[in-house]
C-alpha cells in the first residue's frame, strides 16, 4: 500500500487549496477583517459628524475664521484651520479629529465652490 503518495498529495491539495482560497476567493485573516470593520466603523463616524462640523463652522462666533478658512488656497491650512477653530473636535473630547478635519474641510470648501 502506496501511503507516503497519499499524504503528499492530501499536503499539496491542501496548500494549493489555501492559495486559491486567500488569492481568489476572498477568504482573510481575522486581523484583516478586523482592520477592515473598523476602517469601515471610523469612516461611518467621520461621516456622520461631517454635517456637524459644517454647521460648526457657519455658527461660530468669529466670522473671521470662516472667512479666512474660505480664502485659504492650500487644503492642508484647511484643514488646520478647521482643527484649531475647534469645528473638529466632538463634544467631551479635547482634540480634534484629523480625519474629520479633513472630511469638513473637504465639504466647506465644495460648498463654497459650488
Amino acid at each position: 500500500m502506496q501511503v507516503k503518495p497519499g499524504l503528499w498529495g492530501l499536503a499539496l491539495g491542501a496548500v494549493a487549496m489555501a492559495v486559491v482560497g486567500f488569492s481568489w476567493l476572498g477568504w482573510t485573516t481575522a486581523a484583516t477583517s478586523e482592520r477592515v470593520a473598523k476602517e469601515r466603523a471610523d469612516g461611518a463616524v467621520v461621516a456622520a459628524m461631517v454635517p456637524f462640523c459644517v454647521d460648526k463652522a457657519h455658527t461660530d462666533p468669529n466670522p473671521r475664521t470662516l472667512a479666512t478658512f474660505q480664502s485659504e488656497q492650500s487644503s492642508y491650512a484647511r484643514d488646520d484651520i478647521v482643527l484649531k477653530a475647534g469645528w473638529a473636535t466632538m463634544r467631551g473630547k479635547e482634540g480634534g479629529s484629523d480625519t474629520l478635519a479633513r472630511a469638513c474641510a473637504v465639504t466647506l470648501h465644495e460648498a463654497k465652490a459650488g
